[in-house]
C-alpha cells in the first residue's frame, strides 16, 4: 500500500496531467478557456476572482517553497526554523482563507446567478469539491500540529517530494507522516490529475503573442472635410 500511495499514484497524477494537458491542446483548443461569465454578472466577480487568484498563487509560492528548498538553505540564509514555522503558518492560513473565501463568492455568484449557474458542469463542480477539499485539508494539517515549532514536513514530505524527480522515491519517509497531512497529499495529486479535464487548464495559457503584436493605428477623421461635405437624404451611389 506504500508504495501504491507513494509511489505509483504520484507518477500516475503525473502522466494524466502532462498527457491529459497535450490532449486537450491538440483536440480541443476551441476549449481551453476558463469561459468567462464576466457578461453575466461582474460585481462579485470583482471581488471574487481577484482574492482567489492571488490567494492561490500565494498558496503554490508557498508549497514550492516548503517542498522544494531544503531547509539548510533557509538556514544559511538566516532564516531559522522557528521562524520559518511560523511564516508559514501564519501566511499560509491567511493565504488558504483568502483563497477560500474566494472560492466561496465564485461558487455562491455561480449558484444565484442564472445564465452561470446553467453554464455549471459536472467537471467544474468536481473541480471545486476537490480544489476545496485541498486547501481545506492543508490548513487543517497545518493547524492541527502547531504545538511547539510545529510538525516538520520538510524532514519527511519534502525529501519525499524531491524524491520523485529523481525517479527514486523514498516512501518510507511518508509512513511516519501524520494522516492530515497523507490525505492534504492525496487530495493534491487528485487536483493535479484534473487539471487538464476542467477549467484550470488555462493556468499554462499566457498571452505571449500579446507582447510581439503590431500596433493598432487609430485614425481620426478629417473634421474639416466632414463640415464642408453636404448632408444628403435617401440612398448615396457607391463609386
Amino acid at each position: 500500500m506504500s508504495t501504491l500511495l507513494w509511489a505509483v499514484l504520484p507518477y500516475a497524477a503525473a502522466v494524466l496531467l502532462v498527457a491529459g494537458t497535450c490532449w486537450r491542446y491538440r483536440y480541443d483548443k476551441f476549449g481551453w478557456t476558463t469561459r468567462s461569465s464576466q457578461l453575466y454578472e461582474s460585481r462579485l466577480l470583482r471581488v471574487a476572482s481577484p482574492a482567489f487568484h492571488y490567494g492561490i498563487l500565494f498558496v503554490l509560492v508557498g508549497h514550492l517553497v516548503g517542498l522544494f528548498i531544503p531547509e539548510s538553505w533557509s538556514e544559511a540564509a538566516g532564516v531559522g526554523e522557528h521562524t520559518y514555522h511560523l511564516f508559514s503558518l501564519y501566511g499560509g492560513t491567511a493565504a488558504g482563507v483568502l483563497t477560500v473565501a474566494g472560492i466561496g463568492l465564485l461558487v455562491y455568484r455561480r449558484r444565484t446567478t442564472g445564465p452561470v449557474f446553467r453554464a455549471t458542469t459536472g467537471n467544474d463542480k468536481l473541480m471545486y469539491l476537490v480544489l476545496v477539499g485541498a486547501l481545506v485539508m492543508g490548513m487543517w494539517a497545518k493547524l492541527a500540529h502547531t504545538s511547539g515549532t510545529g510538525y516538520h514536513y520538510r524532514d519527511t514530505i519534502a525529501p519525499w517530494a524531491r524524491s520523485l524527480f529523481t525517479l527514486r522515491p523514498d516512501t518510507a519517509l511518508m509512513e511516519g507522516v501524520p494522516v492530515l497531512y497523507q490525505i492534504h497529499v492525496l487530495v493534491g495529486l487528485a487536483l493535479f490529475a484534473l487539471i487538464p479535464f476542467t477549467r484550470l487548464v488555462h493556468m499554462f495559457s499566457a498571452p505571449v503573442q500579446y507582447l510581439f503584436r503590431p500596433y493598432i493605428v487609430y485614425r481620426s477623421r478629417d473634421e474639416g472635410q466632414l463640415s464642408a461635405r453636404r448632408e444628403r437624404r435617401g440612398w448615396e451611389r457607391v463609386e
